[in-house]
């Protein structure tokens, strides 16, 4: 009864989508400002969560006996009062026959009348909520912090608003079955007894609030989730382990752009040499061709296999040649694998 009171005031008024309907009349207290609900993920069949309430605040779950000072603001929100059907088909509204408390056989609906009269809004001044726990963290040995952390469908929540009642206030159901013609009428017009009951409950009850999901990081700093997109939870071990390795790809892919430049860079620098071997007379660049040179040899006639060439085969290209020179060593091979044309003349210009 209570329920659904509260859940046609939130689909009423709104507030896109924050606010949700308190659920029990015997749980009321326990949504006001800064204290702390579960927020459970259902199937998805039910694409809303479960919130429960716990008897804690967020200072209760934060190291340090210091008391948050967070500024509560309060204003008029509305005068309410309302009279709405409730359908009885449906798996949804099946709790609905056990929350009113009335005989509900033959009915198809029932009509709930809530009296709320001037409600008021109670929310936490945020900016001066986020500059206190700056520099706090989680308890991590509080029960709440352990329970909610070894279920991955469990996201601790604050409560940041409450909307309350300012006066006594009374519910009223009824059951029966809609007409074409008027709300509903009773299916025995003789004997309704049963099937209506009226409740009354005391000022200052809440009946809507509004959270922040807290996602709670690894060394106990935490974060309020201000916003729709950002989204509550424990940070876990293989999250660390996943950024670590994303960041270690991201190293290795740096190392290897800069070796692609270099070689890209020493490549330019073979292009050029090359281009300014071509461009000068054959005179001026075959070395080979003077006395007391290096002699190109054939590799293959000494059982020397085929290979890349010293000048030019270490790039991206792994130019290979069967010539070389026996004169000349590199790192104990006594011999070394250079093109005829033009790296053999271009090696041993720069080593004079």
């Amino acid at each position: 009864m209570f329920a659904a009171a509260t859940k046609s005031f939130v689909k009423q008024v709104g507030d896109g989508g924050r606010l949700v309907p308190v659920p029990s009349l015997s749980e009321a207290d326990k949504y006001q400002p800064l204290s702390l609900v579960v927020k459970k993920k259902r199937c998805f069949l039910f694409p809303r969560h479960k919130f429960t309430s716990t008897p804690f605040t967020l200072k209760d779950i934060l190291i340090g006996d210091r008391d948050i000072s967070a500024g509560i603001s309060s204003y008029q929100l509305l005068n309410y009062e309302d009279e709405s059907d409730v359908s009885l088909y449906g798996r949804r509204n099946n709790h609905i026959v056990n929350d009113v408390g009335i005989n509900v056989t033959g009915s198809d609906s029932i009509a709930v009348k809530a009296s709320f009269g001037v409600v008021t809004k109670h929310e936490v001044e945020v900016s001066t909520l986020l500059k206190e726990i700056t520099a706090r963290k989680i308890n991590f040995d509080h029960s709440l912090i352990r329970q909610s952390r070894s279920s991955r469908k469990a996201v601790l929540c604050v409560v940041m608003e409450s909307i309350r009642t300012t006066r006594q206030c009374s519910l009223s159901v009824h059951a029966g079955i809609r007409g074409e013609a008027m709300r509903f009428h009773f299916m025995d017009e003789q004997n309704p007894k049963g099937r209506e009951k009226a409740i009354v409950f005391p000022a200052h009850t809440t009946i809507a609030f509004s959270v922040f999901e807290l996602f709670i990081y690894l060394d106990g700093a935490f974060d309020l989730c201000v916003t729709s997109v950002s989204k509550g939870g424990f940070e876990r071990e293989e999250t660390t382990t996943f950024a670590v390795l994303y960041r270690l790809r991201n190293i290795l892919f740096e190392r290897n752009r800069r070796v692609m430049d270099a070689i890209s860079r020493s490549q330019l620098y073979l292009d050029d040499l090359f281009a300014d071997y071509y461009d000068k007379p054959l005179s001026m660049t075959d070395i080979s061709l003077k006395e007391g040179t290096h002699i190109r040899v054939n590799l293959l006639n000494h059982n020397i296999p085929k290979g890349p060439c010293i000048l030019c085969g270490m790039g991206n290209l792994k130019r290979e040649t069967v010539y070389g020179c026996f004169q000349c060593s590199v790192d104990g091979v006594k011999y070394v694998r250079l093109h005829a044309v033009p790296c053999f003349d271009i090696w041993h210009k720069r080593m004079k």
